[in-house]
């Protein structure tokens, strides 16, 4: 298993991970219901440990496939500059989320506050993520870029 391989397994679960913590935190909030809150806390520090993760496991993936046709460095630098932004604000979701259990296990005043803080870094992490993720997908599936060619669905296939 190489750095790539790797990569592809660790770099899914920021972003979903962050997605469910963020309907779950929502819940917990409309609920009023610290178990649930806790629920999405432990799913947000999960998600900055695999955001770690990713970045470890990214510079080995980008050596891997940097030469590839059909890819080059600029797409994969776009990338990595959106994930290194993406890491930094989940670094501070779990950090933010550490204290929501903590204020949360103490009944103290700023809990309530905490979970709306948590709830205002986790969705703008949630805007990020859909640019992080479209632009990792891109690196190997040009179907999918912005300037990909369009083929027309009643085109035949010269092959048939």
């Amino acid at each position: 298993m190489n750095d790539a391989h790797l990569h592809l397994l660790v770099n899914h679960f920021p972003i979903i991970g962050t997605i469910f913590g963020f309907g779950i935190l929502l819940t917990g909030i409309i609920f009023k219901n610290k178990t649930i809150k806790n629920v999405s806390y432990v799913l947000f520090i999960v998600a900055a440990v695999f955001a770690a993760l990713s970045m470890f496991t990214g510079e080995g993936a980008e050596e891997l496939v940097e030469d590839m046709p059909s890819i080059g460095k600029q797409i994969i630098h776009e990338h990595e500059e959106l994930a290194e932004k993406l890491a930094v604000l989940l670094y501070l979701l779990g950090a933010v989320s550490l204290f929501g259990l903590y204020t949360n296990s103490k009944n103290h005043s700023k809990a309530s506050l905490t979970s709306y803080v948590v709830m205002i870094i986790a969705t703008i992490s949630i805007i990020l993520a859909k640019s992080v993720g479209t632009s990792g997908g891109e690196i190997r599936h040009t179907e999918i870029r912005i300037n990909a060619p369009q083929t027309n669905a009643n085109e035949t296939n010269d092959n048939d």
